[in-house]
């Protein structure tokens, strides 16, 4: 279950942490029915952005996050302090539920043989991508891809905007990169956005944002509405994707032009 990478000769690169939907099966059989459900899975979010940007270097992972979180701080440290999450090896779901069988929680020796066999891979491809992006072009554009329902109480109220832009208060791109992607949300007219509202970026934005070297990051956390059912089988909705991607098209692509 090694990370995947597609190489791409552009600046940009898509990290895709949260789309893999392969559990080992010693993890899954000590899953109750409620973790089995995955429904925590950015579902479909390879499919979303395939071929929208011709030239960008792509890099996944194929593990589910209840295996580990690809975008948690290897601590465990919370990146949202005072406000629900879930952990580096979560034990719950978005609503707070259990996903384990009664005692069959990983340990802290399981948590870090996790963590070195798919945490640490899966950033030591994202670090040789972005050296090897900002060694061609001068500077390098992670932008990181996620998708969550619209609708989920025990982390957010009420219904998350259609764009969630991510910068960790601005301090991981350079405030031109944002600009870039707030620009193409706000002629979006059919949908909302906000800009580090409940999600400002994960530890992948903010421990590789350093826009002073180069290395420029964002996120965006997609609310699941806009190109798929919200709710098992979590079948994609090829007309309201369609409409989407046009909008993640433009997205990426003033993103290549930011330092023209």
């Amino acid at each position: 279950m090694k990370p995947r990478v597609v190489t791409g000769e552009g600046p940009l690169l898509l990290a895709q942490p949260h789309g893999g939907v392969e559990i080992p099966g010693e993890i899954l059989a000590r899953l109750n029915p409620t973790g089995r459900e995955m429904a925590d899975t950015d579902w479909h979010i390879g499919r979303l952005y395939e071929g929208l940007a011709a030239d960008a270097t792509i890099v996944n992972t194929p593990v589910h996050r209840y295996v580990i979180d690809a975008n948690r701080d290897p601590a465990d440290r919370s990146l949202y302090p005072g406000q629900n999450t879930t952990s580096l090896c979560p034990t719950t779901t978005f609503d707070g539920s259990e996903i384990y069988l009664p005692g069959q929680a990983p340990s802290a020796d399981e948590i870090e043989h996790r963590r070195q066999l798919y945490h640490r891979p899966y950033h030591d491809a994202l670090a040789e991508q972005l050296a090897r992006i900002r060694q061609r072009h001068g500077y390098a554009i992670l932008y990181d891809c996620h998708s969550i329902r619209s609708r989920i109480p025990f982390l957010f109220d009420g219904s998350l905007p259609d764009f969630n832009i991510g910068t960790n208060d601005g301090k991981s791109c350079a405030p031109a990169v944002e600009s870039a992607l707030r620009g193409i949300c706000q002629q979006a007219s059919d949908y909302s956005w906000v800009s580090n509202g409940r999600f400002k970026g994960g530890w992948t934005t903010r421990h590789y944002g350093d826009p002073e070297r180069g290395y420029h990051t964002i996120q965006m956390e997609l609310a699941q509405c806009n190109y798929m059912c919200e709710g098992s089988p979590w079948n994609y909705d090829s007309a309201r994707a369609d409409k989407l991607r046009a909008i993640l098209a433009a997205i990426l692509q003033n993103l290549t032009r930011v330092f023209d």
